[in-house]
């Protein structure tokens, strides 16, 4: 079996791999402050529950974008199982069939969907991660990772509004009937989620036109779905992407 870890700033993505199929997915909520025995309890708990034996993982890949969760999660790795895990970087990219740009600036995550979009497609995509940030990553056909667009994530910029206004605050990620919002609620799911229709919409479109080419638009992360009325937008919507894309990478490895 494989063991994939996305670490991300607001989560951690954790995926088995059986070699056919993710047969287990876990998250575990990113939080620097806690001790490495928080998330060794977490791990070790999830195989206990489901009866899988530590010893069955035999490869392990790591994806991190929080520097101060990668040695704390690769120690508590190393304490539960055998093999030692792959972290991503670049030193690992050199030996991936796709060109990365600034390999020592991109995140690892904008390469493991890269990575995804380049061996299942193999035709120019859009790769858009609906996480903290919401990134827009364009792979060409031959393997070219050709650009990267960045904007706050839904959940950073309702958390933004709520943190730097006096009577705004957090509200639930629900899809408004209207563009009219009749209460502080409503407004706000309507400027940023009737919004966020428009900037994604928006940044496909120009990067299209850019390369004069219909390129093949994903959809993945946790928030993938929230704004339903881009689902008929999306070709793809699969919210195991990214740990599609650090199995292949572990395999390239």
């Amino acid at each position: 079996m494989l063991l994939a870890l996305d670490i991300g700033n607001s989560e951690i993505t954790i995926g088995l791999w059986n070699g056919n199929e993710w047969t287990h997915h876990w998250r575990i909520p990113s939080m620097t402050d806690q001790p490495e025995l928080f998330y060794g309890i977490k791990i070790n708990d999830y195989f206990l529950e489901q009866l899988i034996p530590v010893d069955a993982v035999k490869k392990i890949v790591i994806s991190s974008v929080v520097p101060d969760l990668t040695e704390k999660i690769q120690n508590v790795i190393r304490a539960l199982f055998n093999p030692e895990p792959i972290l991503l970087g670049p030193q690992v990219y050199q030996y991936l069939p796709i060109e990365i740009l600034n390999p020592y600036e991109i995140g690892s995550d904008l390469v493991a969907n890269a990575i995804a979009a380049f061996v299942k497609y193999k035709q120019t995509c859009i790769v858009i991660d609906f996480g903290t940030a919401l990134t827009f990553l364009t792979i060409s056909k031959e393997g070219k990772i050709l650009g990267v667009s960045i904007a706050p994530g839904l959940k950073t910029a309702i958390k933004a509004l709520s943190q730097n206004t006096a009577k705004l605050f957090e509200v639930p990620l629900t899809m408004p009937t209207s563009s009219l919002g009749k209460n502080t609620v409503t407004a706000i799911q309507s400027g940023i989620l009737l919004g966020y229709e428009g900037l994604v919409k928006n940044i496909v479109e120009k990067i299209r036109k850019e390369l004069n080419e219909d390129c093949l638009v994903i959809a993945t992360g946790g928030l993938s779905s929230i704004i339903t009325p881009l689902q008929g937008f999306f070709d793809v919507i699969e919210n195991k992407h990214t740990l599609d894309g650090l199995r292949f990478i572990a395999e390239y490895n």
